[in-house]
């Protein structure tokens, strides 16, 4: 870990250090991840994750369900997204795809699900963007009806991170108990639910696991029901508003791996019989990668340390974090690659992976321009109510 100064900062406690730490020593001793084989490489990771007992901050822990710890969740997936960004995945979506468990699941849902999935006998998944609704979820058509002792699923979810690959789904469908937003429900469904099939694989820039998934009359007993029918987009906003501000901190990880790669390079690079990084506009440009990553780091542990003490909702705090530290780490990143010349393009390059590996994102959690809309709404919000 190039710089630690930030652990020592007032949102974190002594145990949020010791964490960060720990995990950068164990993250250190992963070795090569094979990138070309998204499938196994995100098993064998879950798998490791869990065994270590990194996977543990992920979800609650049914017999002792304190709350997530947000800064816990955001400092694992910064450490894990600085050494590789598959290992971010894994991490994080043990955490989305079970966040609706966590926060409003049964004492039974719990125990059946969470300790397999914090234990990394069990890989989870998020299941709520549909080919027509992205991050319009209230405009969701995929249909739950009730058939007396048994929920009938209907439709199609896409771009489903660990879709495929995942043992058990959270998922979103419309059950009708009004318009939009008021009548989505969230089901707990396990992967070898019949009527469930792997419609298609999605292969992308930087390659994870993902696919589109079709339901076709699946039946889902009436436990399988998370919360209340009709808390479906509640239920799924409250998930995002604590697992936003972690896609910040994913990209905040990128970020910082990607000024270290440069800070290296730069010392080490000569030009005309001096170091690159005595030229004035390399110090320019690295003084620009140290402003983002700082800023982005204050955004980030402040929404995270806001729900840590309480607040019940930080929509505004972690739109605010996700937007920033997003847009500003694919600046960050850029610059690296720029300052690399043509090794920065060369396929398998670390800063040639990030540059891959960040775009997404801005995209998925809640697109940058989506974000904008959210801070702009509630700062207008604020505005109005004083």
């Amino acid at each position: 870990m190039a710089d630690r100064s930030f652990l020592d900062w007032p949102f974190l406690d002594a145990p949020h250090k010791a964490h960060a730490i720990a995990l950068d020593d164990w993250a250190a001793g992963l070795g090569p991840i094979d990138h070309h084989d998204t499938d196994a490489a995100c098993r064998t990771l879950v798998a490791r994750l869990g065994a270590d007992g990194w996977l543990n901050p992920s979800a609650v822990d049914p017999a002792d369900p304190r709350p997530l710890d947000v800064r816990t969740l955001c400092l694992t997936r910064e450490t894990l997204a600085r050494h590789d960004g598959l290992a971010d995945f894994a991490f994080a979506m043990q955490g989305l795809g079970t966040g609706a468990l966590s926060l409003f699941g049964t004492r039974a849902q719990q125990d059946e699900w969470l300790p397999l999935t914090r234990t990394g006998q069990a890989i989870s998944a998020f299941a709520l963007t549909e080919p027509q609704s992205g991050s319009d979820v209230a405009n969701s058509t995929m249909t739950a009806r009730d058939d007396g002792d048994a929920w009938v699923l209907d439709g199609e979810k896409t771009w489903i991170s660990n879709g495929g690959i995942a043992d058990v789904y959270t998922l979103f469908a419309r059950t009708g108990e009004g318009p939009g937003a008021k009548g989505l429900s969230a089901f707990v469904l396990p992967a070898d639910t019949p009527g469930l099939e792997i419609a298609e694989r999605l292969d992308t820039i930087a390659p994870h696991p993902l696919a589109t998934l079709r339901f076709t009359g699946a039946r889902l007993p009436k436990s399988a029901l998370i919360g209340e029918a009709g808390q479906g987009f509640r239920i799924a906003m409250s998930v995002l508003d604590v697992f936003r501000t972690t896609v910040a901190a994913a990209g905040l990880g990128f970020a910082r791996r990607s000024l270290d790669e440069t800070l290296a390079r730069v010392n080490d690079r000569q030009v005309q019989g001096k170091p690159l990084a005595d030229l004035q506009m390399v110090q320019a440009h690295l003084a620009e990668m140290a402003l983002r990553v700082d800023a982005s780091a204050l955004l980030v542990y402040r929404a995270a340390w806001a729900k840590d003490s309480g607040a019940p909702r930080v929509s505004r705090e972690a739109a605010m974090a996700k937007l920033f530290a997003t847009d500003e780490a694919q600046k960050v990143i850029d610059a690296a690659v720029q300052l690399h010349g043509g090794d920065g393009v060369r396929s398998g390059a670390v800063v040639e992976r990030l540059y891959r590996e960040i775009r997404a994102l801005r995209i998925y959690e809640g697109a940058s321009d989506v974000q904008k809309v959210i801070i702009a709404r509630q700062t207008l919000d604020s505005a109005r109510a004083t």
